[in-house]
Order: C-alpha cells, then sequence, then structure tokens
C-alpha cells in the first residue's frame, strides 16, 4: 500500500481538475490576449477563476493576480512593494522562521537594494513576539510580512493581531502574509484581518504545479517585476498560463466545499498519529498539537536516527514523508526553523515532517506508525555514536 504523507510539500490533483487542465491544454486552447473566439474562451476561464477564488476570500476578482505560484507570489509582493514605497521609508519586517522564499527575498532586498529588515524572533511554539513587533516598528517601516501557518512545524502565526498591531502604528504600511499553508484550510477573509497582500500556490490545494496567485488589495501600491507584454494591469506580464489557472479556481472551489467537515478529520487523524507516536522512546513532537496549531502538519524528533535514513526507510515501504522544508528536503541541512523554535540539538538531524490530506486514511496512519515502531529502534542500534 502506497502511502503519501507529503502534502505539504505538494498534493495530488482532484480528478475534475486533471480533467479540466486537459481540456483546455487539448481543446480550448487560445490565447488569452487573441481577439478571436478562443482567445475569449480562453480570457473566459481566467473570468472564472478570479471569481472562484475572490469569492474565497472575500475581496474582489480584480484584485487576484496570477502567478507561476507561492515563490513568485511572495517575489511580487516584497520586491514590488518595497520599491514602489521606498519613499515612504526603507524599513521591512518579517519572522525569523518564514519560508526561503521569503527569506531569500528579504536577504535580497537587504543585501542588494540597501532595504534595512527586521527579523523577529519566534517562541518555543513557532509564534512570533508581538512585542517585538511593536518595537521594531519605526517611521522608516513600510512592509511587514508574516506566514498564516508555518511550512516546516505547522505553527499558526497571529496574523489578525500582528496586522491590528501595524496598522494601529501606521496605516500605510503595507501587510503581507504568505498563505501557502493556510488557503485551503482556513477561512482567510483579508479586508477583516487587515491584509493588504497575500500569498497561495495551486499544488498545495490538489491544483497544478506551476500556478498561484497574489492577492493584492487594490489600494496597495506596487511595482511590476516582470515585463513583457502588459498582462494583468502590467503588473504580471507574460501569457497566461490558462490550464494552470483554470485547474487552480477549480481546486479552490473544491478545497472550500465541506472544508469543517475536511479539517476535522484531518484533525483526528493529527491526533491519533501524535498518541501514537508518544508511546516510542525518545520522540518529541515539535511545537503545538492542540487546535491552535495547523490541521495538517506533524513535525516530529527521532532521537538516534538521521532524518535521512529514516524518511529513506520509509521509502523502501512506500511511505512518503519529508525531512525538513517543503522546497528544500532533497538538500538535506540544518533546520532553521527548528533552530528558531530552540530543538535541541539531538533531534536538529532527527526530525521527519509527517503532512496530510483530505485524502488520508486512519488505515494509513496505522501502518505508517506500526512501521515506524518497527524499524526506529533498529536503526538505532546501527547508529554510530
Amino acid at each position: 500500500m502506497e502511502i503519501y504523507l507529503d502534502n505539504s510539500a505538494t498534493t495530488r490533483c482532484y480528478p475534475e481538475v486533471g480533467k479540466l487542465v486537459y481540456q483546455v491544454m487539448c481543446q480550448d486552447y487560445g490565447n488569452p490576449s487573441s481577439m478571436h473566439r478562443k482567445g475569449m474562451e480562453a480570457e473566459h476561464y481566467i473570468r472564472d477563476a478570479k471569481e472562484t477564488i475572490s469569492k474565497t476570500l472575500k475581496v474582489s476578482p480584480k484584485e487576484i493576480f496570477f502567478t507561476s505560484g507561492g515563490t513568485e507570489s511572495d517575489n511580487l509582493a516584497l520586491i514590488g512593494a518595497a520599491r514602489a514605497n521606498r519613499r515612504m521609508g526603507n524599513h521591512l519586517i518579517t519572522s525569523s522562521i518564514e519560508h526561503p522564499a521569503i527569506l531569500n527575498t528579504m536577504r535580497y532586498l537587504e543585501e542588494e537594494e540597501g532595504f534595512r529588515v527586521t527579523w523577529l524572533p519566534v517562541d518555543a511554539d513557532g509564534r512570533i513576539s508581538l512585542e517585538a513587533l511593536k518595537e521594531a516598528l519605526c517611521r522608516e517601516t513600510i512592509l511587514v510580512s508574516v506566514m498564516y501557518v508555518n511550512n516546516e512545524v505547522g505553527s499558526v502565526q497571529p496574523v489578525a493581531e500582528a496586522a491590528r498591531i501595524v496598522k494601529n502604528y501606521n496605516p500605510r504600511i503595507l501587510f503581507h502574509t504568505d498563505a501557502v499553508q493556510g488557503y485551503g484550510k482556513y477561512y482567510i477573509y483579508p479586508k477583516r484581518l487587515g491584509i493588504d497582500m497575500l500569498s497561495a500556490s495551486g499544488h498545495k490545494i490538489h491544483g497544478p504545479k506551476g500556478v498561484g496567485f497574489l492577492y493584492i488589495g487594490d489600494r496597495v501600491k506596487i511595482k511590476p517585476v516582470m515585463f513583457g507584454g502588459g498582462q494583468q494591469k502590467n503588473i504580471r506580464s507574460g501569457t497566461e498560463n490558462v490550464p494552470g489557472i483554470a485547474g487552480l479556481g477549480l481546486a479552490s472551489e473544491m478545497i472550500y466545499q465541506d472544508l469543517e467537515a475536511k479539517v476535522e478529520k484531518m484533525r483526528e487523524l493529527k491526533a491519533y498519529f501524535i498518541e501514537g507516536i508518544r508511546g516510542m522512546e525518545r520522540t518529541v513532537i515539535h511545537g503545538l498539537c492542540d487546535e491552535s496549531s495547523a490541521p495538517h502538519i506533524i513535525s516530529v524528533g527521532f532521537a538516534g536516527v538521521r532524518s535521512e535514513v529514516l524518511l529513506h526507510t520509509l521509502e523502501e515501504k512506500e511511505i512518503y514523508v519529508s525531512a525538513g522544508s517543503a522546497c528544500a528536503s532533497n538538500h538535506p541541512a540544518i533546520s532553521g526553523v527548528l533552530k528558531g523554535i530552540g530543538v535541541p540539538r539531538e533531534y536538529l538531524e532527527s526530525t521527519l515532517r509527517f503532512s496530510l490530506s483530505e485524502f488520508t486514511t486512519k488505515e494509513e496512519i496505522d501502518c505508517t506508525l506500526e512501521t515506524l515502531y518497527n524499524c526506529v529502534p533498529m536503526l538505532r542500534r546501527y547508529t554510530r555514536h
């Protein structure tokens, strides 16, 4: 039995999404910039996707811009907004445990474009310090970016409180959230929360890879980082990925159908898995385990076993998990997130992430637990001390 527990890295498409993508690629394949009927059909798919996604966020379709995924959305939000608002100041704020798409973009802005960046610390549960945020804000601050859900340990950031603090200090400061791991798991309404920009990705919600979106509030001042034919109001030039956009729109609609039931199922399986793991010696769950944490992410440290060794041992049993970040697990390195939350040294190189989806079953969890109980003690015996 193949068991896929790496859904924070990517998800399998809904079958309906796959069928729609094929149809748009092979039948309704017109260029949306063309003036003839085939082009109009393609444009219709884009318009429908914008309307569908905007309804899930309770925003205007005009505020949805399509990209190649979460990384591009993050880059466009940070670089575009920083450059557009530089006359107001040059100070940016983010957390120390963001996704690399945020961390490396912030480093670029700091090292290459002269912006000053403040990196907010997090507590042992992986949540930012709101007091540190208050202290960091200053007259030069123009942009704050805090992720919605951490991709490694599943901590849910106090985004609403953080945005409120920022807007109370200065309403002109832009607030961005990387919601790649939160969109499709939570109802997120940017205008209620004080979010000016929000990034999301298709392949995390049973949609296609290579497509995502960036919500940009209508009052946000932003500059493009790609130049070309002026598509999407000149914010993101380039011929739109119509098959991907159509698939993303349908996946967004489908994942929010019966969302409460889907999330409850994942929470029950997560609690069941954690209860089973706690019966193992020298293991630890990183971050929170209750309903204040994400329903689908479980980070487990297995002392005495290197994460890559355990990952490949599980792989031999057709159980697929991740070691570290969703986008860097094939380049093993010490996790900055785990170091940031103060994980003891013996677990830094011995942690795996198990991530669930609405398709995960109790039978799969039972099989995974049984395999772990059998293989972890064996691997510990062969570990060099």
